[in-house]
């Protein structure tokens, strides 16, 4: 049996071998058997013990590693195996005294030091199974934005989403087997990539441009942003209503009788770390509303089709939102399956549902908010205020 820790996580760079720290090369010099991909086993020819490539997909050779658990085994990664890596999916399976990890430069470091990018103001994503969209919130003038794709077809995919969304003035730098010998970089505008020879690995880094839309960042962004049949909270009251939830990193929200989804997916804008789901009873809503997340990129909105109470997920939630479905019964429901914490608001149109809040304010506290709104329109040759129908908001802390 091996001593602890058995398992050695190494970044390993384009320069293969000589980029290697002490200690990397002394696990290396120890180890009984070497995990890699068959491009990381290809940078380290001199290997004196049994090698064996990883396999695709990436999550099953975990159980292959695991059953080495005792002997002394090295796993090659790309650069710095806990960003966008390999370490977080392996050690999520072993105690913290198992594992000991070297890391080398990652691709977003490098990228930044020849693109003279300070590294702490640019946002890094790995995109190598991940849609373009979650580019779609940050694409803004004067950002700077480093991303790692699967290939050179991924990058010209990458130009033709830019173009896409408005933004094919983009500047792109494509950064290909950077540290290596075989380092490249060259720049051109998405809308003009015409390079075919993009080899692998390779990053992009991206300064927008263009005429593209950009996402704003205040809480209740313009309804435009949202594809609906009408149903969906208006600008105002969802600015309103995300205030009242008051989301904070890391939450859950559940969002009952979702719509079109803009709760929840505004729930998810607040902080990457979000989470949330969806209750709606309507299908085609419910694909509407995946839709505008996934084109807002923020595909972690999971929607459940059904209706609540008789559909409610698993666990509990941080905060709940109840847009559509109010009834005694939920209430009820959401009452005795809450934590005490939990925030919930609920808003009403019709008089039933206003009494039913009423109700439960007085039984229950919190506070009820009237929203009354109106939008000024032609009138004659003049203008005049049209009100909209008014909205009653239940918010309260379980």
């Amino acid at each position: 049996m091996a001593d602890l820790p058995w398992l050695t996580i190494i970044g390993l760079g384009e320069d293969g071998a000589d980029g290697l720290s002490a200690a990397a090369r002394a696990a290396l010099e120890k180890a009984e058997l070497v995990f890699g991909a068959t491009r990381h086993l290809s940078l380290l020819p001199g290997l004196r013990c049994e090698a064996r490539a990883w396999p695709v997909p990436f999550a099953e050779g975990v159980s292959l590693l695991l059953a080495e658990r005792g002997r002394r085994v090295v796993l090659l990664a790309s650069g710095d195996p806990f960003w966008f890596g390999a370490g977080t999916i392996v050690t999520r399976h072993l105690a913290r005294e198992e594992w000991i990890a070297h890391p080398a430069p990652s691709s977003f470091a490098l990228a930044a030091s020849r693109l003279g990018w300070a590294l702490q103001d640019t946002l890094c994503l790995g995109l190598h199974a991940a849609p373009f969209a979650q580019l779609r919130p940050n694409l803004a003038l004067g950002r700077h934005l480093l991303v790692t794709v699967r290939d050179g077809a991924a990058v010209s995919a990458l130009a033709s989403y830019l173009a896409g969304e408005g933004f094919g003035a983009s500047t792109l730098h494509v950064l290909e087997a950077l540290g290596g010998p075989r380092e490249r970089v060259r720049s051109v505008r998405a809308d003009a990539l015409a390079l075919d020879d993009i080899a692998h690995p390779v990053a992009v880094g991206i300064e927008p441009a263009g005429e593209g839309a950009v996402l704003p960042l205040a809480s209740g962004r313009p309804d435009v942003w949202f594809e609906s049949d009408g149903q969906l909270t208006k600008q105002p009251v969802r600015a309103l209503t995300l205030s009242a939830l008051a989301p904070r990193p890391g939450e859950l929200l559940w969002d009952i009788g979702a719509g079109s989804g803009s709760i929840g997916i505004e729930w998810l804008l607040a902080h990457p770390a979000n989470r949330a789901i969806a209750i709606e009873a309507d299908q085609v809503r419910a694909e509407r509303a995946r839709a505008n997340a996934a084109r807002l990129g923020v595909d972690r909105l999971n929607v459940l089709l059904g209706r609540a109470p008789v559909v409610l997920p698993e666990g509990v939630p941080d905060a709940v939102f109840i847009g559509g479905g109010l009834s005694q019964a939920l209430l009820e429901a959401l009452w005795a399956r809450l934590p005490t914490g939990t925030r919930l608001v609920a808003n009403a149109v019709t008089l039933e549902s206003e009494a039913l809040l009423a109700q439960w304010h007085g039984g229950q506290g919190g506070s009820l908010l009237r929203i009354e709104l109106a939008d000024a329109v032609p009138l004659g040759t003049r203008h005049g205020w049209r009100s909209r129908y008014p909205v009653v908001q239940w918010s309260v802390t379980r």
